[in-house]
């Protein structure tokens, strides 16, 4: 971080994805990753003057096998900026009628901050 810049949030977003036959814990993460992009049209890079490279985001994974999921193959997901990917335990593993496998949900919050001037 440049000397006298601050790290400020401009934008957050959510979404949650489900792995309904596979099991697949990345997968669903993905999901919840594309469904809270799908969402929106960033132009903060543009607004606030910068290049979209300069994005600073953090992602937040909230999925109920944590040790399962790849976050560096969620993280390349991201066209541009500086992506991190942090995964915790949270999502739902919701047990399939017949008892054999669960359905896997998995939520993502992202977080799109600048190194900007302190106001």
């Amino acid at each position: 971080m440049l000397h006298g810049m601050v790290k400020r949030r401009v934008a957050a977003e959510f979404g949650m994805g489900t792995s309904l036959r596979r099991e697949d814990d990345t997968e669903a993460a993905a999901r919840a990753i594309r469904d809270a992009l799908w969402r929106n049209s960033l132009t903060a890079a543009e607004l606030f003057g910068f290049d979209r490279d300069d994005m600073i985001v953090d992602v937040e994974i909230g999925a109920p096998r944590p040790e399962k999921v790849d976050a560096a193959a969620l993280a390349e997901a991201f066209p541009y900026g500086r992506v991190s990917v942090e995964v915790k335990r949270g999502g739902l593993a919701v047990e399939k009628p017949s008892g054999a496998g669960v359905t896997l949900i998995a939520h993502a919050a992202i977080f799109v901050s600048f190194e900007m001037e302190p106001v």
